[in-house]
C-alpha cells in the first residue's frame, strides 16, 4: 500500500467486494452517461472499470471526472462492488469501483494518436512519440516478454556455474566483419575508440584468465545497412566456456534455449534439435538458416543442363556455375506471365542473379518460354527431378552458387509467406553446423573469416587450410535457428597461437598488421589458453520471433529506424564546432554533395 494505491489495476477480484481501495493509473476510455461516468482506468499491469455516480460521489467529484480526457493521470479512492454487466475479456471484469474522491495528478494534452484502439498506426509516428507507443497493450506486453526473458537467462546462466562479467564499451577497432561505430579521443589527440561490434575478444581473454564459465547480456553496436531483423545497436547473450567441445556447448545451449522458450511463450520443445551440415542447408533451402516449417526445397539440375540446348543454363554449367530449381505448387493457372515477372524482378535483387525462368505444368501439357530449347527427354527429366505436378510453376535459375542460393532461397521464402505455406503457429528449432572458414569477397578481391578469424578449423581439413584450399576449409561452428531466423551462433575457437597467425596471414594481414591490431590478443595466448569456445544469442531477434512480431523495432524499448535515426530524440545530430574542436576534429560534411 501506498499513498497512491492499494492494489493495482489488474488485481482486483470478487473478493475485494465492499473493501474501500485507492487506485492510480492513466484513463484509458471513457463514457459519460448523464449522472453516470464509467472510466476504465489502466496501469501495466491491467485495467478496472471505475464508476463516478451522482448518488454516491459529490457532484464536483463527477464533473471533473466527465471533464477527463483520455491519458490524463488520476488517483481515485472507491467501494469495490459486483459489476452489473460482467466482462469476461479481462481478469477485473467481475467488479468495479465507485468513486467517492477524485485526484487529478495531471492532465494529458491532445494525443498524436489514440493509445487505444488505433491499431493502423504509422511506424514512424509511433517511433517518434514512443513513450506513447509503449503504453499499448502489445508493447507493455512485449517489454514484459523482455524482461521474462532476460530472467529467465540469468537465472539459468547462475545455476549452470557461469559469472556474470561486463566487458568494455569503449575499445580497439578491430576488423572483425562489420564496419565499426569509432569514438574519438579528447586526451588523445587523432586516435578513437571504437563500439564493441560483439565482446568476442575479451570474452576469449577471460577464458584464458580463469574464469571458466562467462555470460554477459552485452550492448554491440555494427555500422552497417538496417532492416526489419537489424538495429545498429543491439543486445547480446555472450556465452564462453574453457575445457569444453562442440557437443558440450551445443547441450548446454539447448537446455538454455528449452527454458527461455518456455518461460516466453509457455510452449515445451521437448526434443533434440536437429543438426545440418551448412552444406545440406544451401543445398536443399539456399539458405544458411533455412526455415523448415514447409518444403518447397531446391532441386539440382547441373547434370541435365550440362548438356542441354538452352545457350544461359548449359553455359552457366561450362564456366563452373551450378543450375537449381523450386517448385511453386498449385498456382499455374493464378500466376501470370506479369506475376512470373514480379518474382523474376524480385530474385534479380540477390546478388545480382541475371534471371529466373519458369515453366508452367498445366492440363494443356508444357508452357514455358524456354520449352523449345529442350527435348522432350530433357523437359520430362527437369519435371522428374523437380517431383513437379500438373498445377504447379518450376523455377528456375543458373549462375554462381553465391547467387543461385541467394535467389531462389529469397524466391523460395516469398512463396512460403504468399501462398501460405507456413504453419505460423509452429516453432521449429534447428542447428546448422560445419560452416565454412573463408568466403571470397568479389568487391575486395580476397577471402575473408565467414564467421570471425578466431573459429577453429576441423581436425579433418587442418591440411587442406595448411595447403591453402580456402573454398573446402570448415570449421567447429555453429548455428541456432528458429523459423528460419538465426537467434545464435558460435564455435570452438582456436587456441593454439601458431594456428591463429596463419589464420591472419590467410586472410591477407601482414605480422605488422596482425599485431597492430591483434597483437594483445595473440600475445595473451602465449600464457596458457585453455581449449574453449561459446555462443552469443541475439536477444532482440530471439524475443523478436518468440512473439511473432514482424519487425525487432517492436521488441526494443527505444530503437532506431532503417537510417539509423531516433525520431523521438533526433538523433545522430549536429554538434557545435566548439564540441569537434575539443576533439580536434573538423566536419567535411558537405549537404549538396551527400
Amino acid at each position: 500500500m501506498t499513498y497512491y494505491r492499494t492494489h493495482n489495476l489488474g488485481e482486483l477480484r470478487a473478493s475485494n467486494i465492499g473493501e474501500t481501495v485507492t487506485l492510480s493509473g492513466w484513463v484509458d476510455t471513457k463514457r459519460d452517461l448523464g449522472g453516470l461516468t464509467f472510466i476504465d482506468l489502466r496501469d501495466r499491469e491491467g485495467k478496472t472499470q471505475i464508476v463516478f455516480h451522482t448518488d454516491i460521489a459529490e457532484d464536483s467529484v463527477v464533473e471533473r471526472a466527465q471533464k477527463l480526457k483520455n491519458e490524463s493521470v488520476i488517483k481515485v479512492i472507491g467501494v469495490v462492488k459486483e459489476r452489473q454487466s460482467k466482462n469476461a475479456n479481462i481478469p477485473t471484469g467481475d467488479i468495479e469501483v465507485f468513486v467517492t474522491e477524485l485526484e487529478v495528478l495531471n492532465n494529458c494534452d491532445v494525443l498524436p494518436f489514440q493509445v487505444t484502439g488505433d491499431e493502423n498506426l504509422s511506424e514512424n509516428v509511433r517511433l517518434k512519440y514512443r513513450y506513447l507507443d509503449l503504453r499499448r497493450p502489445q508493447m507493455t506486453r512485449n517489454l514484459k516478454m523482455r524482461h521474462k526473458m532476460i530472467m529467465s537467462i540469468r537465472n539459468y546462466m547462475d545455476e549452470r556455474g557461469f559469472l556474470d562479467v561486463d566487458t568494455p564499451i569503449l575499445t580497439k577497432s578491430t576488423p572483425e566483419g562489420a564496419r565499426d561505430f569509432l569514438v574519438p579521443s579528447r586526451t588523445n589527440p587523432g586516435d578513437f575508440y571504437a563500439l564493441p561490434q560483439s565482446p568476442q575478444l575479451f570474452k576469449q581473454l577471460l577464458m584464458i584468465s580463469g574464469v571458466e564459465r562467462y555470460f554477459q547480456i552485452a550492448k554491440c553496436f555494427r555500422d552497417e545497412d538496417l532492416r526489419a531483423d537489424r538495429q545498429p545497436e543491439f543486445t547480446q547473450l555472450d556465452i564462453e566456456m574453457s575445457f569444453v567441445e562442440q557437443k558440450d556447448i551445443m547441450n548446454e545451449i539447448e537446455g538454455l534455449a528449452k527454458r527461455v522458450f518456455k518461460n516466453v511463450t509457455g510452449e515445451s520443445a521437448d526434443y533434440e534439435f536437429p543438426r545440418m551440415p551448412y552444406a545440406e542447408a544451401m543445398e536443399r533451402f539456399g539458405s544458411d538458416k533455412p526455415d523448415t516449417r514447409f518444403g518447397v526445397e531446391l532441386k539440382d539440375l547441373m547434370d541435365i543442363m550440362a548438356t542441354c540446348g538452352f545457350k544461359g543454363f548449359k553455359s552457366a554449367v561450362e564456366n563452373g556455375g551450378i543450375v537449381k530449381a523450386i517448385v511453386a505448387p498449385g498456382v499455374a493457372e493464378q500466376f501470370s506471365r506479369k506475376i512470373l515477372t514480379e518474382y523474376e524482378d524480385y530474385a534479380k535483387t540477390y546478388f545480382g542473379a541475371k534471371g529466373m525462368a519458369w515453366i508452367k505444368l498445366t492440363e494443356e501439357g508444357v508452357n514455358s518460354p524456354i520449352a523449345k530449347f529442350f527435348t522432350e527427354e530433357e523437359m520430362d527429366a527437369i519435371i522428374a527431378r523437380t517431383e513437379a505436378k500438373v498445377g504447379d510453376v518450376i523455377m528456375i535459375v543458373a549462375d554462381r552458387a553465391k547467387v543461385v542460393y541467394g535467389a531462389l532461397g529469397a524466391v523460395r521464402l516469398k512463396l512460403g509467406k504468399e501462398l501460405e505455406l507456413i504453419n505460423n503457429d509452429e516453432f521449429k528449432f534447428l542447428w546448422i553446423v560445419d560452416f565454412p572458414m573463408f568466403e571470397y569477397d568479389e568487391e575486395e578481391q580476397r577471402y575473408k573469416a565467414q564467421h570471425h578469424p578466431f573459429t577453429s578449423i576441423k581436425d579433418e581439413d587442418m591440411q587442406l587450410f595448411l595447403d591453402g584450399e580456402m573454398d573446402t576449409v570448415r570449421t567447429n561452428s555453429y548455428d541456432l535457428v528458429l523459423n528460419g531466423s538465426e537467434i545464435g551462433g558460435g564455435s570452438i575457437r582456436i587456441f593454439n597461437p601458431e594456428i591463429q597467425s596463419k589464420v591472419f596471414e590467410k586472410l591477407g594481414l601482414s605480422k605488422e598488421e596482425a599485431k597492430e591490431k591483434f597483437g594483445f590478443f595473440v600475445d595473451a595466448f602465449k600464457y596458457g589458453a585453455p581449449p574453449h569456445g561459446g555462443l552469443a544469442f541475439g536477444i532482440d531477434r530471439w524475443l523478436m520471433v518468440m512473439l511473432k512480431e514482424q519487425s525487432i523495432r517492436d521488441v526494443i524499448p527505444f530503437p532506431k529506424t532503417n537510417k539509423g535515426q531516433c525520431l523521438m530524440t533526433e538523433a545522430p545530430s549536429k554538434v557545435d564546432d566548439k564540441q569537434l574542436e575539443e576533439l580536434y576534429l573538423d566536419s567535411t560534411y558537405n549537404s549538396e554533395i551527400v
